[in-house]
């Protein structure tokens, strides 16, 4: 079919990634660091396919892209490699401007002198670059409400108003409708990713295909990375029989989308070159509150208590209207919350480091 090359590929989705376009005979090289914050194991991850071929490198070593592009000589790449992290993002901005940032800007100066050029390029993005999106009255007037403040999330003003008066709710969002307003700094190196491989990809007629993902989980998720999915962590805790501790109000809202469905998007648009901004998500909103509340039935655990803790650049609503990636990608998610959640939790305890985690927190 094609080569793919996959950055960042030794990870979560990029595993899954790979195993789905091997079976549908793409050549497949993976581009990985093995960060130790989200491969603690030494040695490539198990759930990585063998006939995939592992080119170790950094995204922020030119030599790495020089000698990784000479080897393997792209058709399509799917830029996976990233920093994520809302919290971290705030005590750690060099890193990860660095990565999300120069990493990407050293593809695109890698690429100016390769011996082969792809033709298409695939890009992770976020559904943060939007920030809290659009939120609308009632009486139907739509407003962008920007960020909350410190002082609205220490007097537990969770929620939005518009500017006069009336309460609001948030609506999905949407690409090429809702206005990108970033309101943390990994947010902020999404975006940026998003408009220089725009403008590269103009420059040199190379298509690009920006796949915003909304809030990732399912089995192969780190399990001892502190800064993983909010789903994930819910499992850790109650599997260990812990109270999950659910943050602000219980009524945050997020699009909780399995691997993979997400591995069918990237797949979809592989197959499909062209220019594109698109929403990857389940296309259906839940409360953290109530996923808090399915994850400890399913797992026998304590029900959940609210705390009415808040993380500084968390946004109050995040999730996404896919009417627009079903017609372009031929994208359908298959899976729902509830058998999700039931896989994540079936697969956690076969993970050696979780095991290992919770003997340790007893």
């Amino acid at each position: 079919m094609s080569r793919v090359l996959i950055t960042g590929g030794a990870g979560f989705i990029g595993c899954r990634l790979a195993s789905a376009l091997l079976d549908l005979d793409h050549d497949v090289d993976v581009l990985d660091n093995l960060h130790p914050q989200v491969h603690d194991r030494r040695g490539l991850p198990p759930e990585l396919p063998t006939s995939a071929r592992f080119l170790p490198g950094d995204v922020t070593a030119m030599d790495s892209w020089h000698a990784v592009l000479d080897v393997s000589r792209p058709d399509t790449v799917v830029h996976l490699a990233a920093e994520t992290g809302t919290g971290q993002s705030l005590t750690h901005p060099t890193r990860h401007a660095s990565v999300n940032v120069y990493g990407t800007a050293a593809l695109m100066e890698a690429l100016e002198t390769a011996s082969n050029r792809p033709s298409h390029i695939v890009l992770a993005s976020s559904r943060a670059v939007y920030g809290d999106g659009a939120w609308s009255t009632a009486e139907g007037a739509v407003f962008y409400p920007g960020h909350r403040t410190v002082q609205q999330l220490e007097t537990g003003i969770w929620d939005y108003r518009h500017p006069d008066g009336p309460p609001a709710f948030a609506l999905a969002s949407q690409a090429g409708a809702t206005v990108p307003s970033p309101t943390n700094v990994y947010a902020a190196t999404k975006l940026a990713q998003e408009h220089m491989l725009s403008a590269w990809c103009q420059a040199r007629d190379v298509d690009l295909s920006i796949l915003r993902f909304q809030n990732v989980y399912g089995p192969g998720q780190s399990v001892t990375n502190s800064y993983t999915g909010v789903l994930t962590f819910f499992a850790r805790t109650a599997l260990d029989g812990g109270v999950i501790d659910v943050y602000e109000d219980g009524e945050i809202v997020r699009d909780f989308v399995f691997v993979d469905d997400v591995v069918s998007a990237i797949v979809g648009a592989i197959g499909r070159p062209g220019n594109r901004v698109v929403d990857v998500g389940s296309g259906h909103r839940a409360t953290i509150g109530e996923v808090a509340t399915l994850v400890a039935l399913a797992s026998g655990a304590p029900p959940p208590k609210v705390s009415g803790r808040f993380r500084h650049g968390d946004v109050r609503a995040a999730w996404c209207d896919i009417s627009r990636t079903q017609s372009e990608l031929g994208y359908s998610p298959r899976w729902n919350l509830e058998s999700g959640v039931r896989a994540l939790l079936e697969w956690i305890p076969t993970t050696g480091n979780a095991d290992e985690e919770r003997s340790s927190n007893r």
